[in-house]
């Protein structure tokens, strides 16, 4: 196995998207992708030039094979990922009728991913890694999966692994009082947590921005990051409190994953050991990148694409031909 900067694990399904906008029933053809929020991270961290192992139970199907080898081809390191002929991988089909009008519809209950199990973690491996990143996501698939995800934050702070929380809240999966004492549970034992301003309300029953994050810093040194869509992010720390500005875009194609590229953005920067004010504003510039983009994927930008689009209009560059 080899040697890994970030350690991630939960569910990457087949994902359906029509390249037209119609309903649904009027789709004849179906191009095939991935999606999923960890793998997404997972990919946007490689492109950033990170080292990251991605663990997850996949079917033993064409699909899961599929999902297999299109992460391993992103350069993510899937070794510690197994097979299972228990269950079916899940799929996703999106249904897009505007650039606002986006639905996704999830084939996912009791999927091959939904069995993962504590016990398959591997410390020595997992141990490798400066960083643990995990979503809501994975906890709400089934009870052995959120003692997976236990388990994984245990050997985290077993090993002085900085634990990266991004809520993700998918309320389709559990019911909000599940979801709210699960978010909370992991959010003690976080570093960094990264909610939607949605989520820090669900989380705090707070309204104003500096106020969720006040309440999810509680007594301990955290770091709080905000999302604010188009108004960028807040950032608090015990020695900060600000507001970084969003970058403006002209026409957002597909706003799913830009949370998933912000994560990945925050994520390098951690491992960089840059100014938290750099590293936020980065990951405001890849999420407005990632939805002006089809795909949960396609979007995600190299640390040189992102930086030629963080540049000034006008700036001069060289260009190698």
């Amino acid at each position: 196995m080899s040697k890994i900067d970030v350690f991630t694990l939960g569910e990457t399904m087949v994902l359906f998207q029509p390249e037209q906008m119609l309903p649904l029933e009027y789709v004849r053809q179906f191009p095939k992708s991935i999606g999923g929020a960890e793998s997404n991270v997972a990919i946007g961290l490689t492109r950033l030039g990170h080292s990251v192992g991605w663990f997850s139970k996949l079917g033993d199907d064409p699909f899961g094979l599929y999902i297999y080898k299109f992460i391993r081809g992103e350069g993510v390191d899937v070794s510690s990922c197994v097979f299972t002929d228990k269950a079916q991988t899940g799929l996703i089909f999106k249904e897009q009728l505007s650039a606002e009008d986006l639905n996704v519809y999830y084939y996912r209950k009791n999927s091959a991913a939904s069995l993962m199990e504590a016990a398959e973690l591997d410390e020595n491996y997992i141990a490798q890694a400066k960083v643990l990143h995990i979503t809501g996501i994975t906890p709400a698939l089934s009870k052995s999966c959120y003692q997976t995800v236990m388990k994984a934050i245990q050997i985290a702070k077993r090993n002085k692994m900085t634990i990266v929380f991004d809520p993700n809240l998918r309320l389709k999966l559990w019911t909000a009082e599940q979801a709210k004492s699960v978010f909370n549970e992991i959010a003690i034992h976080a570093d960094v947590i990264l909610p939607g301003l949605d989520e820090g309300q669900f989380m705090t029953g707070m309204t104003e921005v500096e106020d969720i994050a006040d309440i999810l810093m509680g007594d301990g040194d955290k770091t709080i990051i905000i999302k604010l869509g188009r108004d960028g992010a807040y950032l608090r720390t015990k020695d900060e409190g600000s507001y970084i500005e969003g970058f403006p875009v002209k026409h957002v194609v597909d706003p799913v994953g830009a949370g998933d590229g912000f994560a990945a953005g925050i994520i390098s920067g951690i491992l960089r050991k840059e100014p938290l004010s750099l590293v936020v504003r980065r990951a405001n510039a890849i999420g407005a990148m990632v939805v002006s983009v089809n795909g949960d994927v396609e979007g995600l930008p190299t640390l040189q694409t992102i930086d030629r689009f963080m540049e000034p209009i006008g700036t001069a560059r060289d260009v190698k031909r």
